[in-house]
């Protein structure tokens, strides 16, 4: 049985992709909360349209 492997979006460190996987994607709970504090912090987020278009004005301004 083949299983897919990724990588941990925290340490890169290969995870099984599989139930048995507690943390999946990511390979410890450490990990695991690592992202989750940088996503509270704002350090992290999902773009947004305004913000890609506030990204092209910013560079066009030149």
């Amino acid at each position: 049985m083949l299983h897919t492997i990724v990588n941990c979006p925290t340490c890169a460190k290969q995870v099984i992709w599989d139930p048995v996987s507690k943390y999946r994607p990511f390979c410890s709970e450490r990990c695991q909360l690592i992202d989750l504090g940088e996503w509270a912090n704002e350090e992290k987020r999902i773009a947004s349209v305004e913000d890609e278009a506030m990204h092209y004005t910013f560079e066009n301004n030149d």
